[in-house]
């Protein structure tokens, strides 16, 4: 009967995650295609090419600063070496809309470097050319320097699992340092390189904040400009639809790309011994990992410090507390609900494996390649729409209105967190379960527990330490998460993310950035967590 229990719940869970796919497919089937006609001869082919070069441009970007300085940390020994293996994660905490608002304040025709060059050079506006950062080309540089580090995490740790022998070979054979990273080492690691990638991809498919404050129109705000500037949530649910098949497409062609590809090392698995770097080398070394740092992370916290002074906004005014404690509501339960649905999903896989359990653990992961507003729109059409058929027949059988039970409370946006950051929880739960041998739990139905009391006495006592780091991706994220929030959130319910995207919209950048920084500044919880845990792990293989 545990059994039957845990079944029908992770179903249950599996069923919500798979309803925005089937609420989009639905509202985009079922609406007129007028709009959609227009888009499609006005603006879509725009939206179409934008999203393909942001994508293109913030991949290759992210693949040569997280495979280099991968590779530099973990085969070269030089000065500041460790410092940089840490702070080449941090860019992680901040969301990509944090550093266009501060890199707006910076390089913007009012902004502090071209202010400075009109003054020093007696320049009219009209005498000399500066590269405009509110353009794909800026879009693209913001999401580079948060997300790079997805690709330079999974191709460091597989640069540290090859073995050094085939390098080394090819090194014995005439090849450079250079060439041999290029020719042996590097193909050894594109799985690593693709699987990071693929996640750099997904979010950059998913950002709105940033392609909107720099005017870049692409597939995510088209969807918002359908839904709020032109009303019509068909036209919507369609061009989310075209992003959700985008999606998914890259995924499967990720997938299979992998699946195709087979790495294998026989013998025995000899450790790179780093280079000694001295010199240009040494110095060409830290400028490579330090350029991340200095742009991804310490210059925009400089700026946005800076700009927060001369906003004098009071951050303890009951004002901000309401964005605080609203923020840190929603990302509070939404991280407890996603990983009690991602504890049941690897439950129901451990107690009862088969093509039940794998379906709902593949569901549950699908949220990984679903942007933010498509799960807004297939949750919201269908909810807005019971409703509404809810409050008409209450009206007219009893004279009562119950208004929006579902669309209009925060339990909507909960859901459409749960789903989105339901892979990461999964991930972080199972990579933790799998330590967790399955004699321990026979050894426990032997004694006489169920599958759940195995579960709760054993595996979430076991697996703390997993469970927190879940719970924490979870909250953080849903911190940043931008365009779900914007659209389900209920009348006068903001968030801090939600706030600072007002204010920049309304061009009051210095204000914007100290709701800003309270977001980065709750971002890097997960990323001082990771690196601990990195640490650890290094200690245990010591």
């Amino acid at each position: 009967m545990d059994k039957q229990i845990i079944r029908g719940i992770a179903l249950f869970v599996a069923a919500i995650c798979l309803l925005p796919i089937v609420g989009v497919i639905a509202a985009a089937a079922f609406s007129s295609f007028d709009t959609l006609g227009q888009l499609a001869d006005t603006v879509l082919w725009r939206y179409t090419w934008t999203t393909l070069v942001l994508v293109v441009l913030v991949a290759i970007g992210s693949i040569v600063i997280g495979a280099t300085t991968a590779w530099l940390v973990v085969t070269s020994e030089f000065r500041g070496r460790r410092f940089f293996e840490i702070a080449l994660v941090v860019p992680l905490a901040f969301p990509a809309y944090v550093l266009a608002y501060a890199y707006t304040d910076i390089l913007d025709h009012p902004g502090i470097v071209q202010t400075t060059l009109r003054s020093l050079m007696g320049w009219g506006p009209r005498d000399y050319w500066f590269p405009e950062i509110r353009s794909l080309g800026g879009a693209a540089l913001m999401l580079t320097l948060v997300l790079y580090p997805y690709v330079y995490l999974l191709t460091r740790a597989g640069f540290r699992m090859q073995a050094a022998t085939p390098f080394y070979a090819a090194r014995s054979l005439g090849s450079s340092p250079l060439r041999a990273f290029l020719r042996v080492s590097l193909p050894m690691a594109r799985p690593a390189i693709a699987a990071g990638t693929l996640l750099v991809v997904m979010e950059t498919i998913a950002d709105f904040g940033t392609v909107a404050h720099f005017s870049v129109q692409t597939f995510a705000t088209g969807i918002y400009t359908s839904w709020f500037g032109l009303g019509d949530r068909g036209a919507a649910a369609q061009l989310a639809l075209g992003l959700l098949a985008f999606a998914l497409l890259v995924a499967m062609l990720e997938y299979m790309n992998r699946g195709a590809a087979a790495y294998a090392s026989k013998g025995r698995q000899e450790p790179f011994v780093r280079f000694t770097l001295t010199g240009y080398r040494a110095f060409a070394a830290q400028f490579a990992c330090a350029v991340p740092v200095l742009l991804g992370v310490i210059l925009p916290t400089i700026t946005l410090i800076l700009m927060g002074l001369r906003s004098e906004q009071d951050i303890f005014s009951p004002r901000y507390m309401r964005f605080i404690q609203s923020t840190l509501t929603l990302a509070s339960i939404a991280a407890v609900v996603t990983v009690f649905a991602a504890i049941l999903l690897g439950t129901f896989n451990r107690v009862s494996p088969g093509r039940s359990a794998l379906a709902s653990l593949f569901i549950g992961r699908l949220g990984y390649a679903v942007p933010g507003g498509v799960i807004a729109i297939g949750l919201l059409v269908p909810f807005a729409n019971f409703d509404n058929w809810l409050d008409a027949r209450m009206e007219s059988s009893f004279g009562i209105s119950t208004g929006l039970l579902i669309s209009g409370s925060i339990w909507l946006m909960i859901a459409a967190y749960m789903i989105r950051f339901l892979a990461a929880a999964i991930g972080a739960y199972d990579s933790g379960l799998a330590t967790v041998t399955p004699n321990v739990d026979a050894a426990s139905r032997v004694l006489g527990r169920s599958a759940w009391g195995t579960v709760r006495d054993i595996h979430l006592s076991v697996l703390r330490p997993s469970i927190l780091t879940a719970m924490l991706i979870v909250f953080v994220d849903t911190v940043k998460e931008l365009p779900a929030t914007l659209i389900l959130r209920p009348f006068n319910y903001d968030t801090l993310a939600v706030h600072a995207f007002r204010l920049a919209s309304d061009e009051r950048l210095e204000g914007a950035a100290v709701p800003s920084l309270m977001i980065a500044g709750i971002g890097l919880i997960p990323v001082i967590i990771l690196c601990a845990q990195i640490s650890e792990w290094r200690k245990a293989k010591a």
